[in-house]
């Protein structure tokens, strides 16, 4: 039953990772924080940080390492992105402000 349970985590783990991506691009390319969510983006991070505590600490236990540990540590790379460009973003937003740009 915990491989079933594996696999089931897995693929709302590779559905989520295939989303990140999409959102990293979408963020690079719209060089603005509107639509965006600090909190959202925050609260799926740290998810992901659990996630990846948990999954070591796991393999650590038990001496072999869950194939989803990847998949975990991928997604918070890809999330990472997305918070680092936010910020960015964000940046970008307050000097097209101070010159009076209108979005």
């Amino acid at each position: 039953m915990s491989t079933v349970i594996s696999a089931f985590e897995a693929v709302m783990l590779v559905c989520f990772g295939v989303s990140w991506p999409v959102s990293v691009v979408k963020s690079y390319r719209a060089r603005t924080t509107k639509g965006k969510s600090i909190l959202f983006l925050l609260a799926i991070w740290i998810g992901y940080v659990f996630g990846l505590a948990g999954k070591i600490l796991l393999a650590v236990e038990t001496g072999s390492i869950p194939y989803v540990l990847f998949i975990y540590a991928f997604n918070l790379i890809v999330v990472s992105l997305d918070l680092i460009l936010y910020f960015r973003n964000l940046r970008l937003d307050k000097k097209a402000a101070g010159n009076g740009v209108k979005e």
